[in-house]
């Protein structure tokens, strides 16, 4: 007697989180919306959990953390993800956006005398034009080669910012504005003492930004963006104008980077280029990957983790760096796929072709044919 097993698909299905998934996409429409409206909440209440603060960060400040850099790389996350996770983009720069949006908003505000809501869109501008203008004569290369070019950028911004002294030099800018307080509204006090509307704030933007990326990604652009990530060339052949949809995500992203770069400026209320280092982009691009490149939940995950485990492990000193690594490498040998993969996703990667920027992600597909080359 020959026995059928069930298909791999069957069998992930019938694990409690596909349960719990299934679950979920089973619920109404008003149920979903409760229970994002709930995630919020409760989100929004961080701050002032009792002993949470002593538990998660117990050699610094809860509150400051949860804005920075808990929040801001969960922003910064968002964006990158368009880039990597959804067009499949190695992009090594993404700082320079960040840098962009917070000089923007030191500039106008300092200089100006613009306020936080008038800076804003100004700097969400600013970077999506210079992701506009990086994209429009790189992004005919691929992997590594474009990873290098964006890589340069990045530095570029850092470099051009230390040596003008219109931008402050190496000393950077200080005295920038903070967002206007709501008046009898201690809730929304923005200051040194007060940094609970950052974080509401913050979380106002985050919930704001999934919305418009989850719109984007069940449209025809989201839809562009997944098979230039499955195989460029197909895409191409099947009529998608690649080039065009890859300036989209390059320009969407750098505005939520320009928009984190806003809300950090205004927070520290001081800057200076060695804020905006290289690591910063190899740090947020190890949070979308850690958590599950494309799938919005799993990169919130995973930049939680990666901003919020060298603060926990402040207690071992000058080795709390090397402890933060070595539980990013533990991660992804278990986890390669990411803590959190949306299941398209996952898919790609068990057939190979979900290297990031096409980088080995035409190894397995190769492997994968009958009688090819071993």
């Amino acid at each position: 007697m020959t026995h059928h097993s069930a298909p791999a698909g069957t069998r992930r299905r019938s694990r409690p989180a596909g349960v719990l998934a299934q679950r979920w996409r089973a619920l109404p429409a008003w149920g979903r919306f409760l229970g994002y409206a709930l995630l919020v909440l409760a989100a929004l209440s961080l701050p002032h959990i009792p002993g949470l603060g002593d538990l998660m960060t117990p050699g610094s400040s809860w509150e400051r953390v949860l804005v920075y850099p808990i929040g801001l790389y969960i922003i910064l996350a968002l964006g990158l993800n368009v880039v990597v996770g959804y067009a499949g983009l190695l992009d090594l720069g993404f700082v320079a956006f960040f840098a962009i949006g917070a000089y923007t908003m030191a500039i106008l505000g300092t200089q100006f005398g613009l306020g936080f809501w008038l800076c804003l869109p100004i700097a969400i501008v600013l970077s999506m034009l210079a992701g506009l203008a990086l994209g429009s004569p790189t992004l005919r290369l691929r992997g590594d080669y474009l990873a290098i070019v964006t890589l340069g950028f990045g530095e570029i911004i850092r470099v051009t910012a230390n040596n003008l002294e219109s931008l402050g030099g190496p000393r950077g800018i200080n005295g920038i504005p903070r967002p206007p307080s709501v008046p009898g509204v201690d809730a929304l006090r923005f200051s040194v003492l007060s940094v609970e509307a950052y974080w509401y704030l913050v979380v106002a933007f985050i919930v704001v930004i999934v919305v418009v990326l989850k719109r984007l990604e069940r449209s025809r652009v989201g839809r562009s963006w997944s098979a230039i990530r499955e195989d460029e060339d197909a895409a191409e052949l099947m009529g998608v104008p690649t080039l065009k949809f890859k300036l989209w995500a390059f320009t969407v992203g750098a505005g939520i980077g320009g928009l984190a770069g806003v809300i950090y400026a205004s927070f520290q209320t001081a800057i200076r280029p060695a804020d905006f280092p290289f690591i910063l982009s190899a740090t947020i691009l190890a949070a979308v990957v850690l958590g599950g490149a494309g799938h919005i939940p799993g990169v919130i995950l995973g930049a939680f983790l990666v901003a919020w485990l060298p603060e926990v492990s402040r207690e071992f000193s000058q080795y709390r760096v090397l402890v933060f690594g070595a539980v990013l490498v533990v991660m992804m040998i278990l986890r390669p796929q990411g803590l959190w993969p949306s299941r398209i996703r996952a898919a790609e990667l068990r057939e190979g072709e979900g290297g990031i920027g096409r980088l080995g992600g035409e190894v397995g597909a190769v492997v994968a044919q009958p009688g090819g080359p071993r």
